[in-house]
């Protein structure tokens, strides 16, 4: 009857400990969801981008992609975003969609700009880049190798 009792016991110290170890691993990580305040911007292609992607500036995460939505007036991509309270973004920023490496996901890259003006919250980034997808840039570099 005590082996049951001892058993029991470090069963639930296991996962006390692996309850802690995950509770450590989400608050120290990128995963937690960024509150602020809402803009969007408008691509013509997104390819990769997903829901809960980070949105950056200079490599630093200061919010993510809190949806995405085809527009069917001009059928454009409309990326809406969540940026954290404390950034405030000129009207001249520049927004891109990259990616890490070759196999790494997507994210949306933001380049203030230097105007004196800002985003307002739920406003626009008017200047945007599509994402270059790697299969069409290998396609077109062995086009123009067969070509001659």
């Amino acid at each position: 009857m005590s082996r049951n009792v001892v058993e029991t016991a470090m069963g639930a110290a296991v996962l006390a400990v692996a309850g802690l170890f995950l509770f450590y691993a989400y608050e120290n990580s990128a995963l937690k969801p960024v509150h602020g305040y809402a803009i969007e911007a408008r691509f013509n292609s997104v390819d990769g981008l997903a829901a809960g992607n980070d949105v950056r500036i200079g490599g630093v995460k200061v919010g993510s992609v809190a949806a995405l939505a085809v527009d069917p007036s001009d059928y454009r991509v409309v990326v809406h975003m969540t940026l954290a309270s404390e950034i405030k973004l000129p009207e001249d920023t520049e927004a891109s969609i990259t990616g890490d490496g070759l196999l790494g996901g997507k994210y949306v890259k933001v380049d203030p700009g230097s105007a004196s003006n800002l985003i307002p919250p739920k406003g626009r980034i008017e200047k945007t880049k599509d994402v270059v997808v790697l299969e069409q840039l290998l396609g077109r570099a062995i086009f123009m190798l067969t070509e001659n």
